[in-house]
C-alpha cells in the first residue's frame, strides 16, 4: 500500500492540465456529466489520451497504484450511491460529492496513520475518510443516519464522517472552525513530545474565516505539527474564488507567516498530492513549524444536493472540468502502465459495485436512532464518590482568603493533584503580572511556562484550541481565561457552541474537559465593554455547566469540582467581588468540593424568598437586612450554579414562604431570572400568595460615568423596593 520513499516533489498548482481527446472518456466506464450536476454512465469511446493526461507514478509500486485506483473508483461509486439515496428519499439529506477531489483525498487518507495521527475532515472528505479507514458500511450508516453510525449515532449531519478510535475526529457543520481544534491537538502533541501529526482538511472559502487565520497564526508561532490541507475548487457554494480573495491561489495569502511551509500541488493527481503531503509531514515532524498543502481541484458536480451549479457555471466550463476528471486519468494510468487490462479493470469495478450493494443490503435494515435516548450524553456525569458537607462555616479566627484568592487556591490544588492540568489565556503568564486581576498569580511560578502560558488576543483561538487539546488524553484538564473580560468573549462564541454539543454530537465518545473562566459584571465603572453579564447566554445553551460563586469557599469548592469532573464548565467570576471583604472565608479542607446545581441558603426567612447569585447575592443580603428592620423576614438563596440550578431548594423555600423574588445583575429582558420565575409560576402556582417578582439591571448598556452606571445596575434599594411590592400584593 505504501509508496517507496522518494524525494518530495510538489506539483505546481498553476500548471495547465491537458484536455482529454474525448469528453465521453473522462470517467471510469465513460463517466460523463449529466444535467443538473448529476452524473451519467455512457460507454467509453476513446482509449487514447493526449500527453500529460496520465499521472506520474514514479516512486509508487504497482500494488499501490492499483489499490489506489480501486479505492478511488469505490469512492466515486459510493458517492453516486449517496446521490441515489437522496433521489429515492431514503436518506443522505445532506450530500456534498467529492468528485474531482479524489487525488488529494486519497493522499490524505494514505498519509494518515490509523490509531496514531489525528485527522479533522470536512464535509466533502468522502474519499479521504474511506482511505483513512472508514468502511463502506460505516459511510452508509452515516449517510442514512442509522443508530449504529460510528460518527454520531445519527446525531450529526450526513456526510460528516468520523471514527474517533481511528483518530478521525467528529466536527460539526461550521465551515473551517475545526482548524482551531487541529491546532489545539497539535499543541498537545508538542507538549507531550509525541511523534504524531494532525491534518486539517477544508475548502478554499473556509480560509476567509477569521478563526482560520487565528489557527494558522497560532500554529506557525508555536511551531505545531499540523498540516492545513486546502482543497481549492474555486467556489464557495456559488461564490467564485475571485469574490473571496485577491489571490486565486489561496496559499499566497499566508506567505508572510514564519515557521510555515507552503506546498502547492495538483490535487487531481494522487501521487503529486502524496509527495506534497510527505514533504509537509516531514517538515512538521521536524519541529520546524506548521505546513499548508494547497491542492488545486475541480468540483465536478454541484456543491451539494441543495445546489445546482448550472445556475452559475456554463456548460462549457463544466465540460472542460470533466476533461480533468481524476478518476478517468487514474484509470488511464493503470492501463498505460500495463498494471491491469481493460477486462481486469471492468471486473474490479464490478466487484466494487457488488461491495456497495452488499454494504447497502447490510445497513438499510439497521435500526434508526431511538428518540428516547435524546437526553443521554448531554454532558458527562460529574465526579461522584466524595463526601460533601455543605455545613461549612467560615471560622473568623482562622486565616481568611478573599474571593480572588479562593479561585487561585482551587486551581492551585488541582494543578498539584493532576499534572495534566493546563491554563492559558491573555496576560496569565507575563513575568510577575500573571493575570490582569491577579487571579492566577503564582501559578506560572510554581508550575512553569509549559503548563501556564499566554495566548494571543484571539478569544476564538483560546477556546477552540482548548477543545482540540483535550482530545489527546482523557485525563487532561484545561482552564482558559476565555477573555480578559467576559465582554470580549463574543468572538469565541462559535467555539463555545461547538464545545457544548461535542459530547452529545459524538454520542458520548468525546467531551472537552474544560473550565472557561470569565471576569464578569459591573460596579467597577467599566463602561460598555467591561461591565457585561453573559450568564443567561451560557445557561441557555445545553451541554455546559454554568457556575457563579460569590464567596471564597464556593470559589474553591466549585473550581475543584469542575476540574475533577469531565465536561465543559463555564466559571463566572463577578470581578467586583475579587477583593470585596464580605466574600472572604477561612480556608476549606483540601478535599472540599461543592456539587453542581446545589444552592445555599445564605439567610433563613419566613415571609418571602429572594433567589439570587453573583454580585446580586450580596445586594440581596443587604436588602434583606433593610427589610428585616421593617418587619419583613426574607429568606435569601444563593444559586451558585445556573446550569443546572437547584429547583428543589428553591421550590421548597417558596412553598414555605409563598412569595418569591428573583434578583440578578444582568438585563431583565431575556435574563436568567425569567427562567426561574417561569418555573416557579408554572409548577408552584397554587402555593403563591403573590406574583413572582423580578428585579434586575435596566435594559440599557452600562454607562461609563459612575452616576450612569449606578442608575442602570441593580442595587440593594431596588431589590428592597421590589420585595415590598410583593409583600403589599
Amino acid at each position: 500500500m505504501a509508496s517507496k520513499k522518494s524525494a518530495p516533489v510538489a506539483a505546481k498548482s498553476n500548471k495547465p492540465v491537458p484536455k482529454a481527446a474525448n469528453a465521453s472518456a473522462n470517467g471510469a466506464n465513460g463517466h460523463v456529466p449529466a444535467s443538473n450536476g448529476s452524473s451519467g454512465n455512457a460507454t467509453a469511446t476513446a482509449t487514447k489520451h493526449p500527453k500529460g493526461y496520465t499521472f506520474d507514478t514514479k516512486g509508487f509500486d504497482k500494488e499501490t497504484v492499483v489499490e489506489w485506483y480501486r479505492l478511488m473508483h469505490l469512492g466515486r461509486k459510493l458517492d453516486e450511491k449517496a446521490a441515489n439515496y437522496l433521489k429515492l428519499a431514503k436518506g443522505w439529506s445532506y450530500h456534498a460529492p467529492c468528485a474531482g477531489h479524489e487525488g488529494i483525498q486519497i493522499a490524505i487518507g494514505k498519509i494518515f496513520r490509523q490509531g496514531k495521527d489525528y485527522f479533522y475532515p470536512y464535509y466533502r472528505d468522502f474519499l479521504s475518510c474511506m482511505a483513512a479507514g472508514i468502511t463502506p458500511d460505516e459511510i452508509i450508516m452515516n449517510g442514512l443516519s442509522k443508530a449504529a453510525d460510528v460518527s454520531s449515532g445519527g446525531r450529526n449531519m450526513s456526510n460528516h464522517f468520523a471514527k474517533i478510535p481511528l483518530g478521525i475526529q467528529n466536527r460539526s457543520a461550521l465551515t473551517g472552525n475545526h482548524s482551531q481544534m487541529a491546532a489545539g491537538t497539535a499543541r498537545a502533541i508538542k507538549k507531550y513530545k509525541g511523534d504524531e501529526f494532525v491534518i486539517y482538511s477544508g475548502g478554499d472559502s473556509a480560509c476567509s474565516e477569521g478563526y482560520f487565520y487565528e489557527a494558522v497564526n497560532g500554529a506557525s508561532r508555536e511551531k505545531l505539527p499540523v498540516i492545513f490541507v486546502i482543497q481549492n475548487n474555486g467556489f464557495g457554494i456559488s461564490v467564485p474564488l475571485r469574490e473571496q480573495t485577491a489571490n486565486l491561489r489561496v496559499s499566497d495569502n499566508f506567505r508572510g507567516f514564519a515557521n510555515f511551509k507552503i506546498i502547492n500541488c495538483d490535487g487531481r493527481d494522487p501521487f503529486a498530492s502524496f509527495r506534497a503531503l510527505e514533504e509537509a509531514r516531514d517538515y512538521v515532524l521536524s519541529g520546524e513549524g506548521a505546513a499548508m498543502v494547497h491542492a488545486e481541484c475541480d468540483r465536478l458536480l454541484s456543491h451539494s444536493n441543495s445546489d445546482n451549479h448550472e445556475l452559475y457555471r456554463t456548460k462549457e466550463e463544466i465540460a472542460e472540468m470533466w476533461t480533468r476528471d481524476p478518476l478517468a486519468r487514474m484509470r488511464a494510468t493503470v492501463l498505460e502502465k500495463g498494471y491491469m487490462t481493460e477486462e481486469q479493470l471492468v471486473e474490479m469495478e464490478a466487484k466494487n459495485k457488488e461491495e456497495i450493494f452488499a454494504a447497502a443490503d447490510r445497513v438499510e435494515p439497521l435500526p434508526i436512532p431511538d428518540p428516547a435516548e435524546n437526553e443521554m450524553f448531554l454532558i458527562p456525569d460529574p465526579l461522584v464518590g466524595y463526601n460533601h458537607d455543605d455545613t461549612f462555616v467560615s471560622d473568623p479566627n482562622a486565616p481568611q482568603i478573599t474571593f480572588r484568592e479562593g479561585i487561585n487556591l482551587g486551581m492551585r490544588t488541582e494543578f498539584r493533584r493532576n499534572p495534566n492540568t493546563f491554563l492559558w489565556g491573555q496576560d496569565v503568564a507575563s513575568k510577575e503580572k500573571q493575570g490582569i486581576f491577579n487571579v492566577p498569580k503564582g501559578l506560572m511560578t510554581e508550575f512553569g511556562n509549559e503548563r501556564v502560558f499566554n495566548a494571543p488576543i484571539a478569544e476564538d483561538f483560546i477556546v477552540g484550541t482548548a477543545n482540540g487539546f483535550c482530545r489527546y488524553r482523557d485525563d487532561i484538564r484545561v482552564v482558559v481565561e476565555g477573555a480578559e473580560f467576559a465582554d470580549y468573549f463574543w468572538p469565541a462564541m462559535e467555539a463555545y457552541v461547538e464545545c457544548t454539543h461535542e459530547y452529545w454530537r459524538t454520542k458520548g465518545q468525546y467531551s472537552p474537559n474544560m473550565v472557561i473562566r470569565l471576569a464578569s459584571g459591573g460596579f467597577i465603572q467599566g463602561g460598555l465593554y467591561h461591565s457585561q453579564n453573559l450568564d443567561a447566554v451560557f445557561a441557555h445553551l445545553p451541554g455546559a455547566r454554568v457556575v457563579c460563586p460569590a464567596f471564597a469557599d464556593d470559589a474553591v469548592g466549585l473550581m475543584r469540582h469542575a476540574l475533577r469532573s469531565k465536561g465543559l464548565t463555564v466559571y463566572i467570576e463577578p470581578k467586583f467581588l475579587y477583593n470585596y471583604r464580605p466574600t472572604s472565608t477561612s480556608i476549606p479542607d483540601e478535599d472540599f468540593m461543592i456539587p453542581f446545581g446545589k444552592a445555599k441558603i445564605r439567610r433563613p426567612g419566613t415571609d418571602m424568598t429572594i433567589i439570587s447569585y453573583g454580585n446580586a447575592i450580596h445586594l440581596s443580603l443587604q436588602a434583606a437586612e433593610k427589610l428585616a428592620a421593617e418587619g419583613i423576614n426574607a429568606e435569601v438563596i444563593d444559586l451558585r450554579s445556573l446550569a443546572p440550578w437547584d429547583k428543589q431548594m428553591v421550590f421548597e423555600s417558596v412553598k414555605r414562604t409563598s412569595r418569591a423574588l428573583v434578583a440578578h445583575e444582568h438585563y431583565r429582558n431575556g435574563g436568567f431570572g425569567g427562567e426561574i420565575a417561569a418555573s416557579i409560576q408554572e409548577e408552584l402556582f397554587r402555593y403563591l400568595d403573590a406574583p413572582v417578582g423580578r428585579v434586575a439591571s435596566k435594559d440599557i448598556p452600562v454607562g461609563f460615568a459612575k452616576v450612569l452606571e449606578m442608575d442602570i445596575l441593580i442595587s440593594a434599594d431596588k431589590i428592597a423596593e421590589a420585595a415590598r411590592k410583593i409583600m403589599r400584593y
